[in-house]
């Protein structure tokens, strides 16, 4: 008994949002909170960034370099909004696979894109970002947005990118950052868990995964930190390029 309380004490923790659970844990809870946020995440997206997250994932886009032919990974997916874009820009010879490790979210984006009638060159295949399903070399642009914050081991999902693209191949992190000035940041805190919150209780009826994902911001690495994690997974070239005052940004790296 001895043995098996030191083996329960010795279980590798990590954060959720600003708590502490065990790793084999916060895979479970990151699922429960977009299971719960599924059914209005585009419209909490819009409310949430008064639409500004439309113009961010433009410039992820056009930053992507994606040409007619192409094969593109968008990873933590969502309800599909990067994905309808590649797609439009790979044509009917190239393919977009669009992966996301939750079952709700992954049915959102399929429905939204087949509704839209863009699915033609989509595939959608429920992932882990940490053991991608997919061969060694075989992407031409892996992508992901607002979700490497939500994996347990970042290092290890972005050591994963890194195997399936193909040498030369780019990734593109789209994530919330730090903000670069001290009265932006001070701003955007009040507004992060003083009114994000109370709007997803009333638009979405779920406070608590709002301040969650606002929690989780705060403990995802800023933008240097984030750089020096792609170099590290063995990316070169890797820059990064500020939005709305560094409260988002752009990452991008390199297979060599």
């Amino acid at each position: 008994m001895g043995e098996s309380a030191s083996g329960s004490e010795a279980e590798p923790r990590t954060h959720f949002g600003y708590q502490s659970v065990a790793e084999s844990e916060k895979a479970a809870k990151v699922a429960e909170v977009f299971h719960s946020v599924a059914a209005r995440y585009d419209l909490m997206n819009d409310l949430m960034s008064a639409g500004i997250h439309r113009l961010w994932k433009r410039l992820t886009i056009e930053l992507s370099a994606v040409r007619p032919g192409q094969r593109v990974l968008d990873i933590a997916g969502g309800t599909g909004d990067l994905a309808r874009q590649f797609a439009l820009r790979v044509g009917a010879e190239g393919e977009v696979v669009l992966a996301d490790i939750n079952a709700s979210m992954l049915e959102m984006g399929r429905s939204k894109l087949l509704d839209a009638g863009v699915a033609g060159n989509l595939r959608f295949v429920q992932a882990d970002a940490e053991q991608l399903p997919f061969s060694d070399n075989c992407f031409d642009c892996v992508s992901i947005a607002f979700g490497l914050r939500n994996v347990t081991h970042k290092e290890k999902a972005l050591e994963s990118m890194l195997r399936v693209l193909k040498p030369g191949g780019r990734l593109l992190v789209l994530e919330f950052s730090k903000p670069r000035h001290a009265l932006l940041g001070k701003l955007y805190d009040a507004y992060s868990f003083r009114i994000l919150p109370k709007l997803g209780q009333l638009v979405a009826g779920d406070e608590d995964s709002y301040r969650y994902l606002a929690e989780s911001i705060r403990m995802h690495p800023p933008q240097e930190a984030l750089k020096a994690m792609m170099q590290t997974a063995g990316f070169a070239r890797v820059s990064f390029h500020n939005m709305t005052g560094g409260i988002v940004a752009l990452h991008r790296g390199i297979k060599p």
